[in-house]
């Protein structure tokens, strides 16, 4: 999946505090059935009050979402007016059954997350952004908090949750806790149901403004917060699960971990998320994985039933789907899909994506599931996706020829033959349009299905995000930082086209291509063992993937941002092949200015990665910008002036920085570089070598103060101009007779908002009980 870093602006913080008061000081009043308010407030606690005022100007912005933040409304209006009816129902439906199952990331995200919904939920719903502005100003706050106040709910719809999605920093409300208290207090949702709504600020209200160390950033064990395993799990328990996962042929992707004690020996829940909680066989898997095992001095429980109501809506608008579907591989997909929600089978979901890739060109293409790890701090735990998107021809037709070229190209990488793929299975490569992208966020391009096993030997598919890339990356020249004025004309002209070209070569020939070693369960290996040579060593290949070993199982913590390293790297290396540069229509002059901006982007993008880095714990919270920063150090290594970074003071008087590229040496110095580290990482990944790409890998990631560069005094410049991302607008469809209606909103806070009240009007109150219900189950888990 391919998700790119923003330009940064100026919005910088003042001081960064190591404590936030509002987390756990609060306006302390309570609501009996007379609707009395009986203030509990001693003199102690209005001095802290006014001491929490004090901090709150001082907590760092990157805890914060602008009042300016970028929203756009995502356009899809002319790709839907092309479907016909019946493609509109099959549309319709998929995305009914997407959003309902992106409200699971919620309970994948923060303790809090579910909770803080609701209340806005029925905050929104009660009153619009328009008619609950003048309770705020009741309630006393400014036109400026009011504002804050509608982006942190935009914020925390387009997150589905308190933490960024990009990034896994945790994100509060800008104003101060006993204003939000109050706003709430006044509202209509208030005056209809008080002790529901107290019962529901008071579940919440503590987590939602907390700055605690951490809670600060998503993280497994004392290095931030996570859902995906209970509170007293550490790395420790993740690898012994992950062993036990694996002994039992169990794939972690929809699974989350529970750990207890029983009989004086540590105790685990692995919970699977389905519609079905009672313990029975599935047809085609053979005797049942639910029951209780003992493994290595522990006992492990596998149950089914996480998320149950929530995988229960999704299998059935996947049957609603079904009757709209286009074909006989769609009908045999979406049956597959239900299966999988209502029991909890990977299995089921494998064998959907085997009729998804069989469905060639389809006018509406859709994948759902627990998809990408990039979330769960071991690297196995899917968090929920589903998207629904109409294809957009023209530019698909440029991705077709590049498909058609992949086997010309694929022997320009810079890995000997025995470690490609023995085939390369044509995948299907289109542009669309995004319709429906339910999850934490919307990248610009998808490679998948995940599975190694399916993508090694059946084949995989490929989409860029069209209609998001038209709005996402759109950069002003005034929010440019780091690059010289000269620069940034070139930057802004070329950096689409460039971007376009990356996208296709990191999605098809990055993550699509290079052979994974196995030897499988019988004994068979899917390479020569006696004749195959590491060609960093020349020696003979000593390890391998066994079994039921996956890359991410092995590579754990750092697959995904290894991978997404990968395929940056062969998107570097490729773009300079004058064929693939003809394929988007580049020749010549142009062709050199798209290689020149790709490359500095890629640069200049592993600079702006320093805002993921967290020192405290010494973590990256996002892959892709670790992958781009790993990319700059080592293009920083090759020297010869290819790339030069200095630190500077800016005409507004604060630090700054400056990163070139020296365009007369990619093609020497910067090629051999990647061709070098390309091939490094490639040979790792194949022979399952997790030690040397720890090393590798972890070397290359490493932010310190000592060096050529001081990297994290730069990490201080880049959070000083730092600039948020983007939220995204996104329609909704509802039936309307036998016909299906296209509802689009405006590119605002309120327009999102209103979206989001208007996406589950019909059973509201149930989707909002279940909610609540699911994350009381779990409460105890988090402490």
């Amino acid at each position: 999946m391919y998700f790119a870093g923003h330009a940064n602006c100026s919005r910088p913080g003042i001081i960064t505090s190591n404590a936030f008061l509002f987390g756990v000081i609060g306006l302390s009043t309570s609501t009996g059935s007379t609707g009395k308010i009986f203030s509990t407030v001693s003199i102690v606690l209005k001095r802290q009050l006014q001491a929490s005022r004090l901090l709150f100007t001082m907590v760092d912005s990157q805890y914060f979402l602008p009042n300016d933040i970028g929203i756009s409304a995502l356009d899809c209006t002319e790709a839907f007016r092309l479907l016909s009816p019946r493609e509109k129902l099959y549309a319709h439906y998929l995305s009914r059954s997407a959003w309902y199952g992106g409200l699971a990331v919620l309970l994948q995200t923060s303790p809090e997350s579910a909770s803080i919904f609701v209340l806005l939920q029925r905050l929104f719903r009660k009153q619009p952004a328009a008619q609950l502005e003048s309770m705020a100003t009741a309630a006393g706050l400014s036109p400026e908090e009011y504002q804050a106040f509608l982006v942190y709910a935009a914020g925390l719809y387009a997150n589905m949750g308190n933490y960024k999605s990009f990034g896994d920093t945790k994100f509060i409300p800008n104003l101060p806790q006993e204003k939000l208290k109050a706003l709430v207090w006044q509202s209509q949702a208030f005056q209809d149901s008080p002790s529901e709504m107290e019962a529901l600020w008071d579940s919440c209200s503590t987590l939602l403004f907390s700055l605690e160390d951490q809670q600060k950033q998503l993280g497994l064990g004392d290095k931030g917060v996570t859902t995906y395993f209970s509170g007293n799990c550490c790395l420790e328990d993740a690898e012994l699960a992950q062993k036990f996962l694996d002994s039992k042929n169990l794939s972690a992707y929809n699974t989350r971990l529970f750990k207890n004690k029983s009989e004086g020996k540590a105790s685990y829940e692995v919970r699977l998320a389905s519609a079905v909680q009672k313990d029975c066989a599935v047809e085609g898997e053979g005797e049942t994985r639910c029951g209780r095992y003992d493994f290595e001095d522990c006992v492990f429980t596998v149950s089914r039933g996480d998320y149950a109501y929530l995988m229960k809506k999704v299998s059935e608008n996947l049957e609603k789907a079904k009757d709209h579907a286009a074909n006989e591989n769609q009908k045999r997909m979406l049956e597959e899909y239900a299966q999988s929600f209502t029991f909890g089978s990977i299995e089921a979901h494998k064998e959907g994506s085997r009729f998804w890739i069989k469905d060639k060109g389809p006018i509406v293409e859709s994948y759902i599931g627990f998809i990408e790890s990039y979330r769960d701090p071991f690297g196995s735990r899917g968090e929920f996706e589903g998207f629904v998107a109409v294809v957009n021809k023209a530019m698909s037709e440029r991705f077709a020829k590049l498909v058609s070229s992949a086997e010309v190209l694929l022997p320009e990488l810079p890995w000997p033959k025995d470690f490609e793929k023995d085939r390369f299975l044509l995948p299907d490569f289109t542009s669309l349009d995004v319709l429906t992208f339910a999850g934490s966020g919307i990248p610009a391009g998808i490679n998948i299905p995940n599975y190694d096993d399916i993508r090694q030997s059946e084949g995989f598919k490929n989409v860029s995000l069209g209609n998001v890339l038209a709005v996402a990356y759109a950069t002003q020249k005034d929010k440019l930082t780091f690059l010289d004025e000269e620069d940034k004309d070139m930057y802004i002209k070329w950096k689409g086209p460039s971007f376009e070209v990356q996208v296709g070569l990191h999605e098809l020939l990055g993550h699509g291509s290079g052979k994974l070693f196995v030897q499988d369960e019988k004994g068979t290996f899917n390479f020569e063992q006696d004749n195959v040579r590491n060609p960093e060593t020349g020696e003979q290949i000593t390890t391998w993937y066994k079994g039921n070993e996956t890359w991410d199982s092995k590579f754990s913590t750092i697959s995904c941002s290894y991978e997404e390293c990968r395929a940056e790297c062969v998107g570097l290396y490729l773009c300079l092949n004058k064929h693939v540069l003809s394929i988007f229509g580049h020749e010549d002059e142009d062709a050199e200015e798209v290689v020149y901006i790709n490359w500095l982007n890629m640069v200049r993008a592993g600079l702006l990665g320093l805002e993921f880095f967290t020192p405290e714990s010494k973590s990256w919270r996002q892959a892709h910008m670790q992958a781009r920063f790993v990319i700059l150090r080592v293009l920083l290594e090759a020297g010869e002036g290819l790339v030069t970074l200095k630190e500077s003071i800016g005409k507004d008087g604060r630090p700054d920085a400056l990163i070139t590229l020296d365009r007369s040496k990619v093609h020497t110095v910067g090629k051999a570089a990647i061709e070098r580290f390309l091939c490094k990482l490639q040979v790792i990944k194949s022979t399952a070598d997790v030690e040397g790409g720890r090393a590798l890998y972890e070397g290359y990631s490493a932010v310190s103060d000592t060096g050529s560069h001081n990297f994290l005094h730069l990490r201080e410049t880049v959070l000083l101009r730092k600039e948020a991302r983007k939220m995204f607008v996104q329609a909704n469809t509802r039936v309307k007779g036998e016909s299906v209606e296209l509802v689009e909103y405006e590119g605002s806070a309120a327009g999102l908002i209103r979206s989001f009240t208007e996406r589950f009007a019909d059973d509201a109150e149930e989707v909002e009980a279940h909610l609540l219900e699911l994350n009381k189950r779990d409460a105890s888990c988090w402490c």
